[in-house]
């Protein structure tokens, strides 16, 4: 009886960081584009951002520009895609596959703000590096 008291007043042992980090590797937060490829078609996609893409429904054919790979994919299966790739996707169902392709969400112009900034920083060093006349 002592040592069932004893196991139950110990704490439950805590998941390690690394456990917890890999149930949630997507950053967030993260922006969705939910879409159907419908039966008998194929579509193409240029990814913009490094993302995942999830399949919800009927299987799909997906092809990826300069692979010699091509991937079949299940509802409930994912596939890493990486910014300037393009794919075709297409399935053989009777009925439309629906997919989305998860992204990091990104700030409006944040591409155009990050440039002004190294701009002003590559300002500020060429400034501290010219000797100055007197």
């Amino acid at each position: 009886m002592d040592d069932a008291f004893q196991a139950a007043s110990q704490p439950a042992p805590q998941p390690s960081v690394a456990d917890a980090t890999d149930r949630f590797d997507d950053p967030l937060p993260a922006q969705s584009v939910h879409f159907a490829v419908p039966p008998q078609r194929t579509l193409t996609w240029r990814v913009n951002a490094s993302s995942t893409l999830r399949v919800h429904a009927a299987p799909v054919w997906v092809t990826r520009a300069r692979s010699p790979y091509d991937h079949w994919l299940k509802p409930g299966e994912s596939l890493r895609l990486e910014r300037g790739e393009r794919i075709w996707l297409s399935t053989e169902a009777d009925f439309p596959a629906r997919l989305s392709i998860t992204s990091a969400w990104r700030p409006p112009f944040a591409g155009v703000r990050r440039c002004m900034e190294r701009l002003a920083a590559w300002l500020a060093l060429l400034a501290l590096r010219r000797p100055r006349e007197t």
